[in-house]
């Protein structure tokens, strides 16, 4: 029986994602088959398909992609799962190495797949995981900063997935004070009247002005950077003394002009992010807080905007060059 998917042949443009029809996959023992429903476009998806990672060879294509997604349980060799269960869907190196959720059926192991919390719909469960930016956050608060309650948290780009998201796992996990950025006053304002406070409106000032006034010259614990490019010098001038900054993207560019001086008087440590730092333990475990996090309201997925499946080279340009505020979202079926 032949299925929906979007699959890339080729890296390059938005166009190599191209709309087949697939073998409809069979679950192997311990795993389930999902009917998906909504899926997220992660910028990473663009990172793969484009071919800028290591992994991007000849042999790893044809590829499906998409990193998660939520949907209904048709088929289960889990006895964890039963048929009917409406499900959270996500697997190891899915749109990578392995085909990804961009599909009308996905088989995924028992261990990449949870419960979606009753009540919520499946666009804001799909956005939950859209971005990455909760479990990134998480893991780079907690894990790598090894953030403390009552600490002060920038995470720039207040419209992304890690910006949005970092903001509200170090308001639960009690951060004293949390700010972002935006790029227009538009944004800025969409944010405020959203509930997030302290929001840089950066074609007003510079983030390092911004951050020295809002933080009462102090400047901040810690910096969890999905932006980076010009914004990374300036993230820098903005911590306190023994602050961390966490470098996880680089939606601002890959050249970085930083001040030694910088590094040196704020006895500052530069950290890298990447999943590859955490054993499937760590990452199961945040997974788990993260989720009892939503279950009790802590956190909000925000969606910008849904298109169909076929749209798909149109949603991932609108995600990647007009930076929208919040997830962008595919509809596959209902």
């Amino acid at each position: 029986m032949k299925a929906k998917a979007i699959q890339y042949s080729a890296y390059g443009n938005y166009e190599e994602n191209r709309l087949v029809e697939l073998d409809r996959p069979q679950p192997s023992d311990g795993e389930v088959l999902v009917k998906m429903h909504t899926v997220g476009i992660n910028p990473l998806d663009n990172t793969f398909r484009s071919g800028h990672i290591f992994f991007a060879t000849r042999e790893n294509l044809p590829r499906v992609g998409g990193q998660s997604g939520v949907g209904v349980v048709v088929e289960t060799k889990s006895a964890n799962f039963k048929v009917g269960d409406r499900v959270f869907v996500t697997g190891p190196g899915f749109g990578l190495v392995a085909d990804g959720t961009w599909r009308e059926f996905v088989s995924a192991p028992a261990s990449g797949i949870s419960h979606v919390p009753p009540g919520m719909d499946d666009h804001h469960a799909a956005a939950y995981l859209a971005g990455g930016g909760y479990l990134t956050g998480y893991l780079a608060l907690t894990e790598i900063a090894k953030f403390k309650p009552g600490q002060t948290v920038l995470a720039p780009a207040i419209g992304s997935a890690v910006g949005m998201e970092t903001i509200q796992v170090a308001r639960r996990l009690g951060a004293s004070l949390t700010i972002s950025t935006a790029g227009t006053t538009k944004k800025a304002e969409q944010a405020r009247s959203a509930g997030y406070q302290h929001v840089i409106d950066l074609s007003k000032e510079s983030l390092k002005d911004g951050m020295l006034r809002v933080t009462e010259g102090k400047g901040v614990d810690v910096v969890v950077d999905g932006v980076s490019g010009k914004l990374t010098g300036q993230a820098l001038a903005s911590l306190a003394y023994g602050g961390t900054v966490v470098v996880v993207g680089y939606a601002g560019g890959r050249e970085a002009e930083v001040s030694i001086t910088d590094i040196i008087w704020k006895a500052a440590t530069i950290r890298g992010f990447t999943f590859r730092l955490f054993t499937n333990e760590t990452v199961a475990a945040a997974r788990e807080v993260l989720l009892e996090y939503l279950k009790e309201g802590a956190l909000q997925p925000t969606i910008a905007k849904v298109f169909p499946l076929s749209e798909v080279a149109e949603a991932v340009r609108y995600l990647i060059e007009d930076r929208p505020y919040g997830r962008v979202l595919m509809e596959v079926s209902h």
